[in-house]
């Protein structure tokens, strides 16, 4: 198989008394942009979001396995959002890097809504893909959701092949983009798992939303039966600065499945002038 990360600089990092293996593209390059720093899915490797590293092509970007996840280390003691979020800004000191457009996906829209509302001199843009707010969220479909917290999914292949179009919509689950995805998973380890999955308990955004003042793009999939549209529009309603964009047909994976148009919204947004310029010009 070929290496999904063959472009990246790829090194284990002890940030802040936890060891993780991140994964760098284009930070030695020079540009004009800012790089992206992604927060993944629960239970997701840095491998799974790699076309998407290696399709933004024009500008850095960087992101790392949450502990007991991939190729990171087993947590010792459980951790939140607030701890990853700060985590996070220290391993960017490592790399020298003041600013970043900030994104996230699923769970990892959760960490990029806490990293924007905790460390908003660190964030320039914010882009959210098939997320919510939190404990709040509008709940997916019951038989998608019982899947998602299984991590059998990682483990077991033809549970996986069974069930993907329940867990990520038809849009990816019939096209020859499954098995690629399949093939860049690494199961998290039991302790990994759990740990993410109570990193975000009880926790919600809704109370701070209206305070965020960063443009943000909020990407959904009107067939995501995981994280329903729903929370997309109730994100849209609380973020000031915000715009939905909507993959029609997209499940919750539609960064692969409808590859071709994210990337053309998430370009279309980071390129955009800044909102005092854009207000100059008109």
């Amino acid at each position: 198989m070929t290496n999904p990360i063959k472009g990246a600089d790829v090194s284990m990092e002890t940030i802040g008394g936890r060891v993780l293996r991140v994964a760098r593209w284009r930070l030695d390059q020079p540009s004009e942009r800012p790089p992206v720093l992604f927060f993944n899915g629960i239970g997701a490797n840095i491998e799974a979001v790699a076309p998407l590293a290696e399709a933004m092509d024009d500008r850095g970007f960087i992101m790392f396995d949450m502990p007991g996840i991939g190729q990171s280390p087993d947590p010792l003691i459980p951790y939140n959002a607030a701890t990853m979020a700060w985590t996070s800004t220290q391993l960017l000191n490592r790399f020298g890097v003041n600013e970043v457009d900030v994104m996230g996906i699923s769970w990892g829209g959760a960490m990029a809504q806490h990293f924007a509302l905790q460390h908003p001199g660190r964030t320039r843009r914010l882009i959210l893909a098939a997320t919510s707010a939190g404990m709040v969220m509008i709940p997916g479909n019951p038989a998608a959701l019982t899947k998602m917290a299984n991590p059998r999914r990682y483990i077991d292949t033809d549970y996986m092949l069974q069930n993907f179009e329940t867990l990520y919509g038809e849009g990816l689950g019939q096209s020859p983009g499954k098995n690629g995805h399949m093939s860049r998973l690494t199961p998290p380890s039991a302790r990994g798992y759990l740990y993410q999955l109570i990193a975000m308990l009880g926790w919600t955004s809704v109370p701070a939303l209206p305070f965020l003042k960063k443009e943000t793009l909020i990407l959904m999939g009107d067939d995501d039966q995981i994280v329903p549209l729903a929370n997309g529009k109730i994100l849209k309603a609380l973020i000031p600065n915000s715009e939905l964009v909507v993959m029609e047909g997209g499940g919750h994976l539609f960064l692969l499945s409808h590859e071709k148009q994210s990337l053309a919204a998430i370009r279309r947004f980071l390129d955009a002038p800044e909102a005092a310029e854009r207000k100059q010009a008109a």
